[in-house]
């Protein structure tokens, strides 16, 4: 009977620990081997994704607030240095000289060493050599800090624009990169409140202003070297260590999704492994597309940068006191921002392309207004322009992602916002030669909105191309 009992017993315990083994296997999550793009298409948005998105964007915003002061300092870098109109066109273009050789030299060292590394880089050195712009003596000087400076600002863009729509599904991605491209706008505008505090409120020098440019993106970089992910794209380039890559891969796309237990597939993202060249951007009937896109950027930076730069200068011509010009030129930004929120949703949901003409026509109209607007009906006026004009280059670098596929996303960006830079180094000399001729404002806000009428034609013509067509959509 005792045998029996222990039989029984030993039975009993055996059927238990199956049962106990059966519900520990049931509360396992799952082994799914999948590609990266597949799996963040399919997820909500996480901890992880949101990280990236506020990271990318303050990065931005940084950006922008470096990128934009100099255009808020105008009035007062003329009075104290005693510089011409014609002279302040340089000094304007000179960050976008730099910007230029920052997407040509921080563009193609991302292939090596990661778009992390490359944010952080970017970041440091455009943040030490505003700190020197404070220090400047004269225009020389101000011109080669603004120049270097300007290579860290060219290589923290792209990389931004490209690890946030990475790192974003497909269904939110023109929403998600507009959202995170208005930190530009964002640090366009503390560039104003910094300037009007500082120079009239505290009577502080324009020195101040380009001390605290550099302070605040210095405070970012040690959040962005702890908290920034690295790019999943880069984790897929480099051959030599494909085992840690997996692993480096799965820890991210876990923390997306914690309860799936995630392994790279590999061999399911072949486009992800090669370099990708920029002749590329024209295969796959993709060229007609590439060229209409880099001449939209090109018009859009050059009109961007005229306002930005020269719109303080010229309020004040007109009367305006210059801490007035310098918040009404604030509304540029602002007008972007709002137009950034609402333009993101209709792109994702409606035809981009008709969304995209739409700002554009609009920016043609409101610019060539700005100069003829009665004191009555000038802050709307240039909020209205903005709206268009600052909206229209976040909704066209969302469109650049949505655009090209994965495996030529970050080239297309990045040559685009490359070739459209140019148009920011012209626009700004050319308002200066202007004024030196004697063009009146009236009549260069007007010349400045036919650039935006060609824009809002390739925009629609691109439209007639590619709306219906899923390779320019993936």
């Amino acid at each position: 009977m005792p045998s029996q009992l222990n039989s029984r017993q030993r039975n009993v315990g055996i059927l238990c620990q199956l049962a106990l083994d059966t519900l520990a296997g049931m509360t396992q999550p799952p082994n799914i081997k999948t590609d990266v793009a597949t799996f963040i298409d399919n997820q909500p948005l996480s901890r992880l994704q949101y990280l990236v998105i506020v990271l990318c964007g303050l990065v931005v915003m940084f950006d922008g607030l470096d990128t934009q002061v100099i255009g808020y300092l105008g009035p007062a870098l003329s009075t104290e240095w005693n510089i011409s109109r014609a002279q302040l066109g340089p000094v304007f273009s000179a960050s976008q000289v730099g910007l230029v050789a920052g997407l040509l030299i921080i563009g193609a060292l991302s292939d090596r060493i990661g778009r992390r590394l490359s944010i952080i880089v970017s970041v440091f050195l455009f943040a030490i050599f505003t700190l020197l712009t404070a220090f400047a003596q004269g225009v020389t000087d101000l011109m080669i800090y603004r120049l270097l400076a300007g290579i860290g600002l060219g290589g923290a863009m792209p990389n931004a624009l490209a690890l946030t729509g990475e790192y974003c599904p497909k269904r939110l991605r023109a929403t998600l990169v507009i959202i995170m491209f208005c930190g530009f706008s964002l640090g366009s505008i503390l560039g104003g409140i910094i300037s009007t505090t500082f120079l009239d409120t505290l009577g502080w020098s324009w020195r101040s202003v380009f001390i605290s440019g550099a302070v605040l993106p210095m405070l970012l970089l040690p959040v962005l070297w702890f908290k920034l992910p690295e790019s999943l794209q880069f984790l897929m380039l480099d051959s030599t260590r494909k085992k840690q890559r997996q692993a480096k891969a799965a820890l991210i796309l876990h923390k997306i999704s914690p309860l799936l237990a995630v392994t790279v597939d590999m061999d399911a993202q072949p486009q992800e492994i090669a370099k990708v060249p920029v002749t590329d951007l024209f295969t796959a009937n993709r060229t007609r597309g590439t060229l209409m896109l880099w001449l939209v950027f090109f018009m859009n930076l050059m009109v961007f940068y005229f306002l930005q730069s020269w719109l303080p200068t010229l309020f004040t011509d007109t009367g305006l006191s210059q801490r007035s010009a310098v918040l009404m030129a604030t509304l540029i930004s602002v007008g972007g921002i709002v137009a950034g929120i609402l333009s993101g949703p209709l792109m994702d949901r409606y035809n981009a392309y008709k969304v995209l003409a739409a700002l554009y026509l609009g920016g043609a109209i409101l610019v060539a207004c700005i100069g003829i607007a009665t004191p009555g009906t000038l802050a709307l006026v240039t909020f209205a322009a903005g709206f268009c004009v600052s909206g229209g280059q976040k909704s066209v670098n969302a469109l650049a992602v949505i655009f090209y596929p994965t495996y030529v996303r970050s080239t297309g960006v990045g040559w685009a916002l490359g070739i459209g830079r140019f148009g920011s180094i012209l626009g700004p000399v050319l308002a200066g030669w202007l004024l030196g001729w004697g063009w009146t404002t009236a009549s260069l806000l007007q010349m400045a909105a036919l650039p935006m009428l060609l824009a809002t034609i390739l925009i629609y013509m691109m439209g007639v191309s590619y709306a219906g067509n899923s390779e320019g959509q993936r």
